[in-house]
């Protein structure tokens, strides 16, 4: 399997197919590389090179103890576009993926970045606080924690058969198939880096990060997402990047490059293409 070690001595997981401008994607909690697979194979057919990591900790990364917070999540994304020596990069984060690409692009500067796109993204901060009034009460995601410590097999059956792809909306119809391979990306990972990671997405701050960034970038959110509010997070994120770019869709859940991808490819390469979205 294609690695790179980083500085602490952890593998990480990549893969690396075609050619052309790359477009690197950063997967979502507590999933692998292995949810992009639609996007990797349908801008691989697009003429461009497409790259994904997993996470440390996750998919077939290392399992480590330690180092399960957003700066170790972003560089360990810098240690792999330095690795490949990419340049003019497109990044695009998921749910947590969103916020280790904001990190990433704030900490460790635009040079080998062209543009940045946040699907469904946590930033620009998830938890509620005096100032965050939006934000989700910490308990919510104690209690994920707690539920994950109790039963990680159940936990990770239930998330994707609900809220996580919208399953639990009137008239939807669960695919069996989308909820197994959640569970088996989800299983493949460590339960402490999944346990710490829920800090990391929930509590970190992004705010400063989103101010810092200039280069284009589209905010994909939906208005029924149920893992990250919409009040709280697209369109927050959108009006503090320089150069933010909101797309919102209406009912489509958090999952939705899986749920709606053929939607979410058209718009996401008509953005990559024109610098636009319809």
């Amino acid at each position: 399997m294609p690695t790179i070690t980083t500085t602490d001595g952890i593998e990480l997981f990549y893969k690396d197919w075609g050619s052309g401008q790359p477009i690197v994607f950063s997967h979502g909690w507590p999933l692998s590389a292995d949810d992009w697979d639609t996007q990797m194979l349908f801008f691989l057919q697009h003429g461009y090179r497409v790259v994904a990591h997993d996470r440390r900790g996750h998919g077939r990364s290392t399992q480590v103890d330690d180092g399960h917070d957003m700066d170790h999540y972003a560089d360990d994304l810098a240690a792999l576009v330095n690795h490949l020596d990419l340049s003019d990069a497109i990044h695009v984060g998921h749910s947590t993926g969103g916020g280790e690409v904001v990190h990433y692009l704030a900490r460790h500067g635009e040079d080998r970045a062209a543009a940045a796109v946040l699907i469904a993204a946590v930033p620009p901060l998830m938890v509620k606080t005096d100032t965050n009034p939006e934000g989700l009460p910490k308990e919510v995601f104690d209690d994920l924690q707690a539920q994950l410590a109790a039963s990680r097999s159940d936990f990770y059956r239930a998330l994707p058969s609900g809220p996580f792809y919208g399953y639990n909306r009137p008239g939807a119809e669960p695919s069996e198939a989308v909820i197994a391979n959640w569970w088996r990306q989800g299983m493949m990972g460590g339960a402490k880096a999944h346990f710490d990671g829920i800090v990391a997405f929930s509590q970190t701050d992004f705010t400063e990060d989103l101010q810092k960034i200039t280069v284009p970038v589209l905010v994909m959110h939906s208005e029924d997402d149920q893992i990250v509010p919409y009040v709280a997070s697209g369109p927050k994120s959108a009006e503090l990047l320089q150069n933010g770019t909101l797309k919102t869709y209406k009912d489509f859940p958090h999952g939705m490059p899986t749920t709606h991808a053929d939607t979410i490819n058209a718009d996401l390469l008509a953005f990559l293409q024109t610098g636009s979205v319809g």
